[in-house]
């Protein structure tokens, strides 16, 4: 699932208006959140710190509006703790952002 900044960015725009400074703020604030929780769930051992990860990463993304994020938590929320595979395309979705 590659990175798709339109629902995001328009979001953290929107928020930001015309302050540029406001929207690499926004900006900063949404990846340190999104590594934060991706790191919460990749240090998850039981079913309910997983859970509570993957709820926390779907929260981040439907408050931004960004669906890819919303879908990869909901993939967390359906597999079994620890599944690198989630956490490896949650980290690669980050990445994707902190760089674009």
């Amino acid at each position: 699932m590659a990175y798709d900044s339109g629902d995001l960015d328009a979001t953290l725009a929107a928020a930001a208006g015309e302050d540029a400074e406001l929207f690499a703020e926004l900006r900063r604030a949404f990846t340190e959140s999104l590594a934060r929780n991706i790191d919460l769930l990749r240090r998850a051992r039981c079913d309910g710190n997983w859970q509570v990860a993957a709820m926390r990463l779907k929260g981040l993304g439907a408050s931004f509006h960004a669906e890819q994020l919303v879908a990869l938590a909901n993939l967390a929320l359906d597999g079994a703790p620890g599944e690198p595979g989630i956490v490896r395309r949650l980290q690669a979705f980050l990445d994707e952002f902190a760089s674009a």
